[in-house]
């Protein structure tokens, strides 16, 4: 009874397959085709439930025979499935060992080249700001004040950047900060610049803007 429920069960989820871009060149003609195929359909899904109950009885009464030559041959069949399941698990298995290393290595290599552009600019930085000291001594006083707002841009970037950004979402995400770092640095830098030396009008009409855009009454006045 669990087998002819299950056979029919089958015979019932088989359906005519629906072609939408077949639809769209022939119209109504794809629909009278389709229509006719489901009527031809059911016609032999009743004809194969009507032979369903002679031929799983006649398979049932042959199982239960202990010396019937199908059951060598179910067996075969079950070991060859086994060993065909076995064989796509190691392949899957192999396969994942090799994408998590590929990944790995892809991690590995873009998030050592973000460090180095990051070491790299700070490492310009005081660089310059070393040479600077030592081959014009007598401009020190004229460069201390850039110096000292280039050297606050990188202390403000380089925190943001190794403590303020989720490394588990950059990983994750491939989200890498790379060359955007010395553009985050000059814009720091600019601002500061701004501020000290230009009373902060640039950065006051940004704000503003930035305000007005948003439908705000509020205003800021630069010093």
């Amino acid at each position: 009874w669990k087998v002819e429920q299950e056979v029919f069960e089958k015979i019932d989820s088989a359906t005519v397959p629906s072609s939408f871009s077949l639809e769209r060149m022939l119209g109504d003609k794809a629909k009278t085709l389709h229509a006719k195929a489901e009527k031809e359909l059911e016609v032999y899904k009743q004809r194969l439930k009507n032979d369903a109950p002679a031929m799983i009885a006649k398979r049932i009464a042959e199982a239960r025979n202990l010396d019937c030559e199908c059951r060598k041959k179910w067996e075969d069949t079950l070991r060859q499935s086994l060993i065909l399941h076995i064989k796509s698990i190691e392949d899957a298995q192999q396969k994942l060992e090799t994408f998590t290393q590929a990944k790995y290595m892809d991690v590995v290599h873009k998030l050592t080249l973000d460090v180095r552009i990051f070491l790299g600019t700070n490492a310009f930085v005081f660089l310059l700001l070393l040479l600077v000291s030592c081959l014009k001594p007598r401009a020190v006083n004229h460069l201390f004040l850039p110096s000292a707002m280039l050297l606050i841009s990188t202390l403000i970037c380089s925190y943001f950047y190794l403590f303020e950004q989720n490394w588990f979402y950059t990983i994750l995400y491939n989200d890498y900060t790379g060359l955007s770092f010395i553009t985050y640095l000059l814009l720091v830098f600019a601002f500061l610049c701004d501020i000290v030396f230009n009373s902060a009008k640039v950065t006051t009409e940004i704000i503003n803007g930035i305000l007005t855009a948003i439908g705000s009454t509020l205003s800021v006045v630069s010093c």
